[in-house]
């Protein structure tokens, strides 16, 4: 797997480091091997916004975006080695990992699972794909060693 970081914003110190752990891991806990190529962008709230904007007509910062390369389904090995491009912003993720008192660190590799997932196909328009892509992610975790981060919502 190769992982191109582009950090736009120098906060974003450790992310080359948390997308060597987080996209591989996505890859194994969806059963593919090989080398597999995924562009990850760490940027600032205001970049993020403008990205939102430009691609799903919501002019606000959110924490992740993804962008496929091509159409996938989940569960089948993509056809390219070109997955396609995450960006991720450091204010809303910090924000989100203290408001539901995470460590950063595990919910940026969260997230970072979270929109690999989205590159292989995996969705969540319906309750029955979150609840699948929520299980498949809460797997991936696991196996990393980081608890259920949907755990709060549950109980």
């Amino acid at each position: 797997m190769i992982a191109d970081v582009i950090v736009e914003d120098a906060r974003w110190i450790d992310l080359e480091r948390l997308a060597q752990i987080a996209i591989p891991a996505a890859l194994r806990g969806s059963d593919l091997t090989g080398d597999f190529e995924v562009a990850v962008m760490g940027c600032d709230d205001t970049r993020i916004a403008a990205l939102n904007a430009d691609f799903r007509g919501k002019p606000v910062p959110t924490n992740v975006l993804s962008w496929p390369s091509g159409d996938r389904m989940p569960g089948k090995v993509p056809d390219d080695t070109e997955l396609g491009d995450i960006a991720i912003a450091f204010d809303t993720c910090r924000q989100e990992a203290a408001e539901q008192d995470k460590p950063f660190e595990a919910h940026v590799i969260h997230l970072l699972i979270h929109a690999t997932l989205h590159l292989l196909g995996h969705d969540h328009q319906t309750d029955a794909e979150a609840a699948r892509m929520e299980a498949l992610e809460v797997k991936i975790l696991a196996g990393l060693g980081f608890p259920d981060p949907y755990a709060s919502g549950r109980e």
